[in-house]
């Protein structure tokens, strides 16, 4: 489904990634591992095509069609869907407002009727109640005054509801407390599905508990040098990423 093949990609004349290739075939989820600065963000952001991250070299498909050749509405359009590390508030804009707006766009951008009124909240009620979000907090401006557990789960909840194709989550697991961590968690299993693929970048093998993805990646030195089943990411615990940047 995914195809990233030899990613190069820059910020401010500054090489990030160096050669990047992966591939996620639809149905799995891989977990993409890493330290600090090794380029773990902004292979999200490339994909999702954010603005000051100049991809400079390589190739990337979506069901076998070029996603960099696509604007960022676009790539949301085709099913891609980013879940950010630190959400922004949008004060003035209720998150149901914002939901259902970015749900019927994606509708009518797929040549899809847009969701009824009453459709929509049925949905989002259900939703929201699977994932403990209070439905009050829907009527407030998106992420506006929430914890940060309030916020990732608030992002889990759009992409819930925009039933994506291919879901990246930057770091969901920042933040949260153990409690908030299972719901998290929660809301990503039951989003799995076999036409669906889901890339999950975290620090930590925690979460990883909990999702258990089909393949670990080590993202070091501006590439993949590493790639394994979920045991990958308990070596990774106990050793640190040492080796793997010294290989690299």
């Amino acid at each position: 489904m995914l195809s990233i093949h030899d990613l190069h990609v820059a910020i401010d004349g500054k090489v990030i990634l160096d050669g990047l290739t992966l591939d996620i075939p639809a149905g799995e989820v891989h977990a993409v591992m890493g330290p600090n600065g090794a380029g773990k963000s902004t292979l999200s952001y490339a994909l999702a095509g954010r603005p000051g991250y100049e991809v400079t070299g390589g190739s990337v498909t979506l069901d076998g069609d070029d996603l960099l050749a696509l604007q960022p509405n676009e790539r949301a359009a085709r099913g891609l869907f980013l879940s950010f590390q630190h959400p922004t508030e949008i004060p003035g804009v209720p998150a149901l407002t914002f939901i259902r707006t970015a749900l019927n766009a994606q509708h009518v951008a797929r040549g899809e009727p847009e969701i009824s009124a009453p459709d929509f909240l049925r949905r989002v009620r259900a939703e929201a109640t699977a994932l403990k979000i209070d439905f009050d907090m829907l009527k407030r401006g998106l992420n506006v005054g929430f914890s940060g557990g309030e916020k990732k789960r608030m992002e889990i909840l759009q992409m819930a509801m925009l039933r994506p194709r291919l879901a990246i989550l930057d770091e969901t697991d920042s933040g949260l407390d153990i409690d908030a961590l299972r719901i998290v968690a929660d809301g990503v299993n039951a989003m799995r599905s076999a036409d669906r693929a889901m890339l999950v970048i975290t620090h930590h093998q925690r979460l990883l508990d909990y999702i258990r993805p089909d393949r670990v990646h080590v993202l070091a030195a501006s590439r993949i040098v590493a790639s394994g089943g979920p045991e990958l990411a308990h070596a990774l615990e106990a050793e640190g990423y040492d080796k793997y940047a010294t290989a690299a």
